[in-house]
């Protein structure tokens, strides 16, 4: 089987309190990658609650964000059609990604990812997966991806190339 994990492509991160220009010109390319994909979709939402700012994460990145029932924690209008399965994780990247997968119970050919941001969630959840998964091909379409800068964007590639994760462009 294969997956791809579309990461974080929510309202905040796109048009809303921590969105980008970078991040909303990504969206036509998800969407092609979405609809042609051969294979099981999973889309993941980065989800705080009311409590955000007492965190470590608010404390440190004090921007409201991706409150749970929010409009700027649902995923993109534009992928909204294509989202059957979510996981919700309330930090960078998802210890339960891995489990997930594994329950299926089918042999995992290949991981794909995309998504936001290139140079935080994206990287997290790329690196659980190959400690998770280390003998699976995983790869990260740069293409559909967006940093938070041009440069960490860059770096973050360049760091998932270093662990044998294939950057795709």
């Amino acid at each position: 089987m294969k997956y791809l994990i579309v990461v974080d492509m929510q309202n905040d991160f796109t048009t809303g309190s921590l969105g980008s220009p970078h991040a909303v010109a990504i969206i036509p390319n998800v969407l092609r990658k979405v609809k042609s994909f051969d294979g099981h979709v999973i889309f993941t939402r980065d989800t705080h609650d009311q409590e955000y700012m007492k965190t470590q994460e608010g404390r440190k990145l004090p921007v409201p964000h991706c409150i749970k029932d929010t409009e700027g924690w649902e995923i993109c209008g534009e992928l909204k059609p294509y989202v059957h399965h979510v996981v919700d994780k309330i930090t960078f990247g998802s210890v339960d990604l891995p489990e997930i997968l594994k329950e299926t119970g089918e042999a995992i050919e290949e991981i794909e990812l995309c998504g936001l941001c290139t140079d935080i969630c994206v990287i997290s959840n790329a690196m659980i997966l190959k400690a998770a998964f280390p003998e699976t091909r995983i790869t990260v379409d740069g293409s559909c991806c967006a940093g938070v800068t041009m440069e960490s964007h860059d770096t973050a590639l360049n760091a998932m190339k270093a662990v044998q994760i294939e950057v795709l462009s």
